[in-house]
């Protein structure tokens, strides 16, 4: 049976009605007919598989494909890639095709840590793509990558530059700054101090700062006050 017919049996088989209706709620921008209902868990198990098969190519080249659930699985087979080049290969393809915050955020660069300059360089160029999701990744991967030992503060001015409509857009450019405040608690209160972020983005990065177990009570106190008001 061709990797496809694989897939599509595995989907079937593992469809959950009530999850299904749970996702549908949770990524309301993509047409809830695409997605089957398949968990996680069950997912990344799967996908294991797929990317050990020969033919894994044929379906990372079936391009768009028609569930939420076969870009799971896309996504989930890309991150075992440890190669450098051929995982960035394989996101540059796939990224036009995320059309979702869950899709997008599953793309692991784990790999990335074979080659951090060039990965941030890549990210670097990522954030001027016209494409939100591509821009939305760009931006966890510098979260993942910058926030700790090779953390620079003028890494900042490049998420702060991202200036942009979309709301799954400035929900990641928030995260990124309440992560920062965790990580790199000086140089990220410096930015909410000097208000360079936009009212929305700034706000909302302070509140999922207060809300994290991993910000002491006297900075939120500091980030409480920091808040704008209308």
């Amino acid at each position: 049976m061709a990797i496809r017919e694989d897939v599509g049996a595995f989907l079937v088989s593992h469809a959950d009605e009530g999850y299904r209706a749970f996702q549908a709620k949770l990524i309301p921008n993509i047409d809830a007919a695409t997605i089957v209902g398949v968990r996680t868990p069950e997912l990344r198990k799967f996908a294991k598989g797929l990317a050990r098969r020969e033919d894994a190519g044929e379906f990372l080249a079936a391009l768009p494909h028609g569930t939420f659930e076969e870009n799971q699985l896309h996504s989930f087979v890309i991150a075992q890639e440890r190669d450098f080049d051929k995982l960035v290969g394989e996101i540059e393809r796939f990224l036009p095709f995320v059309d979702n915050w869950a899709t997008c955020d599953q793309l692991s660069c784990r790999g990335f840590a074979a080659n951090p300059d060039a990965a941030l360089a890549k990210a670097r160029s990522w954030l001027e793509s016209d494409h939100e999701y591509t821009v939305r990744f760009a931006i966890g991967v510098l979260m993942e990558l910058i926030l700790d030992e090779r953390f620079r503060p003028e890494f900042f001015a490049w998420v702060i530059g991202v200036s942009r409509p979309e709301y799954y857009v400035n929900m990641m450019r928030a995260w990124y700054f309440a992560e920062a405040l965790a990580k790199q608690p000086a140089a990220a209160e410096a930015v909410i101090a000097s208000g360079a972020l936009d009212e929305w983005t700034h706000n909302k990065a302070i509140q999922k700062a207060v809300e994290s177990r991993r910000i002491p009570a006297e900075q939120k106190d500091r980030l409480r006050a920091m808040k704008r008001r209308p």
